[in-house]
């Protein structure tokens, strides 16, 4: 069952919570790749081969995650871009953010780490 993430904030505010004072945290994500032209290559493979190999290897649960993987990815950064993410983690007490894309724009890298106390 997938899950989403409503509040970006309470989300992070409790990750930073659980981190032990010091550690490092890091996260790996897909993303929308920004470029036009990797754009349309990403949305022909997650909207169209992705459900289909899903299928091809996997049967109809498969396929259902492929067809869920890109509308729900699109729909993540339409609601919470990556300039925002990136604030959420700040606001935590997250310190050092960095983000950085990766893949042609279909990955995205976040890391951090919490203050020492």
């Amino acid at each position: 069952m997938a899950t989403r993430v409503t509040d970006v904030d309470a989300t992070m505010a409790q990750l930073a919570r659980v981190l032990r004072p010091g550690a490092p945290v890091a996260c790996l994500d897909f993303m929308v790749p920004p470029s036009r032209f990797w754009w349309a290559w990403w949305w022909g493979y997650t909207r169209l081969l992705l459900p289909v190999a899903g299928w091809v290897t996997g049967g109809p649960a498969s396929f259902r995650v492929g067809r869920f993987l890109g509308p729900n990815i699109s729909a993540h950064y339409c609601r919470h871009p990556v300039d925002g993410i990136v604030t959420a983690w700040d606001r935590a007490g997250l310190k050092d953010v960095g983000a950085r894309t990766m893949s042609l724009g279909g990955g995205l890298v976040m890391w951090g780490h919490r203050p020492g106390e």
